[in-house]
């Protein structure tokens, strides 16, 4: 009887992941923009947590002072950011047909040093390769995604405003969702470890993930690398993606390399070691030196959350991965169904012991404690 429960435990539950799936899936473009605006909001709150460490200065500016600076810290860097997409359009605009020609330069070498019979043209590189391509579909169908990029981020910015304002009542909402004094103080300590942890990381991963962009804005601009602003960037955004990110953020670079010093194989080497060097002093010493293992997270659950992810929501879910992962981990550890699942989950199998027990215990021993006060709401997100 007991191996009956758990098998039709299970199918229920695969049943109920396989329909979560599917509504995180065909509602991406609702669930996307209020997800990256929370975590926006995480890394605004966790900087001018930050600030607070600073030596001298830190100690001596107040909470509100502190808050606006983060917030006008992130939106510069964003309206940065879709200024430099905008600037970048024309540029390129300009410059593909210059691309186009070193492009069919380097084909028509490959084809020669092979011993191809006829050396290709663009005529028949369409025909045979890649079909009708028109170069001003192309270029149209780019214009068109940065807009929706752009209009992607505005939204983001104005959900995070309203998130913002209401993250001092957030954890209280949620703890009088429990009727029971030791279910609302097991919900705020949740709450208040998803906000330490996925803060902190989200924190020091944006100092490290500015720290990479600017050192590898450097190294590209010494070689001449044209775009190198938006490389820098896009080199920084693409880090919040484990693994696959920092391949990206090399190869992408090293592909107009490629094409700009064509035939100048020292400058594209120069390019790709350049970038790897970066990568590897920010992943090797930097990373591991500010954020250490944080987040418990098994590197192997971490490549798989990242494809799980990205094959639900795309570019988008790949960079959410893994604090959607984190808040699984830690709210899985919490309940008894669901803590073998945050254990497999984990670096080491290690989790923190469940503290439902205890806060009941706590709740019984003092309850005037854990009574909830309707004059205040001074959670934090």
């Amino acid at each position: 009887m007991q191996a009956h429960d758990r098998f039709r435990n299970l199918v229920y539950g695969m049943a109920l992941a396989i329909m979560i799936g599917w509504i995180l899936y065909i509602g991406q473009n609702v669930f996307v923009p209020v997800i990256a605006s929370v975590i926006l909001a995480y890394i605004v709150v966790a900087l001018a947590r930050r600030m607070q460490q600073l030596p001298i200065i830190g100690k001596l500016l107040p909470g509100p002072v502190r808050f606006l600076i983060s917030l006008l810290v992130i939106a510069f860097i964003i309206t940065g950011f879709v200024f430099l997409i905008i600037a970048n359009i024309n540029q390129v605009i300009a410059l593909v047909p210059q691309y186009q020609v070193s492009l069919l330069r380097i084909i028509q070498g490959l084809a020669v040093q092979f011993g191809f019979e006829t050396e290709p043209t663009w005529a028949t590189i369409r025909r045979d390769v890649f079909g009708e391509i028109r170069l001003q579909s192309l270029i149209g169908s780019t214009v068109t995604s940065i807009s929706v990029l752009v209009g992607s981020v505005f939204v983001i910015t104005v959900y995070t405003g309203f998130a913002l304002g209401e993250r001092r009542l957030f954890a209280r909402k949620l703890s009088r969702m429990a009727t029971n004094p030791g279910d609302s103080a097991l919900i705020s300590q949740i709450v208040n470890t998803i906000n330490d942890r996925i803060g902190d990381y989200l924190a020091a991963k944006t100092f490290v993930n500015l720290v990479l962009g600017l050192i590898s804005y450097v190294v590209m601009i010494l070689i001449g690398l044209d775009f190198a602003a938006f490389w820098a960037v896009l080199i920084a955004l693409l880090n919040y993606i484990p693994y696959i990110g920092s391949m990206a953020g090399v190869l992408a670079p090293t592909a107009i390399a490629i094409v700009q010093f064509e035939g100048d194989w020292s400058m594209i080497a120069t390019c790709f070691l350049g970038l790897t060097f970066c990568q590897i002093f920010v992943g090797s010493f930097l990373e591991p030196s500010l954020m250490g293992r944080s987040l418990n997270l098994s590197p192997f659950v971490i490549l798989v959350s990242v494809t799980a992810w990205g094959s639900i929501w795309g570019i988008s879910g790949a960079l959410l991965s893994v604090p959607i992962t984190a808040i699984l981990v830690i709210v899985f550890s919490e309940f008894e169904g669901t803590r073998p699942i945050a254990i497999l989950l984990s670096r080491s199998g290690r989790i923190p012991p469940q503290r439902h027990k205890a806060i009941r215990a706590a709740v019984e021993a003092d309850p005037d404690a854990f009574a909830l006060d309707d004059r205040t709401g001074e959670e934090e997100i």
